[in-house]
Formats: structure tokens, sequence, C-alpha cells
């Protein structure tokens, strides 16, 4: 089970570190003229997206998996003692629906139909962060 969890952290960090790296690349995009710088923002975009979609699989599958292979006192626990979790997964969720907003705003760069400012992304580069500090607190203090 301790693999499963290290893995779990493993893929949790890399997923972060897209999901705080994409919105910058936007704040940079939004600043681009030529096609060429153009184009190498499209293609460093999709590919980021792609390696983070990994790493949120990645992170759910692990973490459920965790779940999964624990002894029975330990589900039980789950879901009578450890109310710190279900906001956790809540908040897991809400990471991986804005990570799938991101994915829209890749495609509206690509189709050079972007219409938000740098100011936007930069304000939007926060959500992780706030969303992660929640999630640590979560997880190390348990504070339910």
């Amino acid at each position: 089970m301790l693999w499963m969890k290290a893995f779990h952290v493993i893929f949790m960090v890399s997923w972060f570190a897209a999901l705080f790296y994409l919105p910058r690349l936007f704040v940079y995009h939004c600043d681009v003229t030529d096609d060429a710088g153009h184009e190498r923002f499209v293609t460093m975009e999709r590919k980021l997206y792609g390696i983070g979609l990994i790493a949120m699989i990645g992170t759910w599958v692990f973490g459920i998996a965790t779940i999964l292979a624990a002894e029975p006192a330990y589900l039980k626990a789950v879901y009578v003692d450890m109310k710190w979790l279900h906001p956790k997964v809540l908040l897991a969720l809400l990471l991986s629906g804005y990570y799938g907003w991101l994915k829209s705003v890749i495609r509206k760069f690509a189709a050079r139909a972007n219409t938000k400012s740098h100011k936007f992304y930069r304000l939007i580069n926060e959500v992780p962060a706030v969303l992660l500090v929640a999630i640590v607190i979560l997880v190390i203090v348990k504070p339910f």
C-alpha cells in the first residue's frame, strides 16, 4: 500500500507542475504576435497538457487503488472516521474539471480565438495553488 501512496504523490506532484505551468504559458502566449512564436506556444501547451493528463490519470488511479487495496477496517474508517477524505476528493474533482477547462483554453489559443488578457491568466494561475493548500491541510492536519 505504501508503494501505491508513493506513486499517488509522484503523479500528483507531476500533475500540479502542469496545473501551475499551463496558465503561465497562456500569460506569455497572450503577448505573442508572430506566427512562429504562436506555433511554438501551441506545441508547448499541447504537449504539456498531454503529460499533465497522464499525471492526472495516474493520480486518480493510484489514489483509488490505495483506498481499494486497504484492509476492511481501513475502508470502514474512510467512510466513518476519515471525513477529511471527502472534501479532498471533491477538491480533486474540481481540479480535474479545471484541467479540462484548460484544454478548452488551449484549443482557443490554437485557433487564435483567445479573448482573455494576460491578467486573467495570471489570476487563473492561482486556482491550483489555493486548492493545493486546502488539499495538503486536509491530508496532513485532518481538521474534521
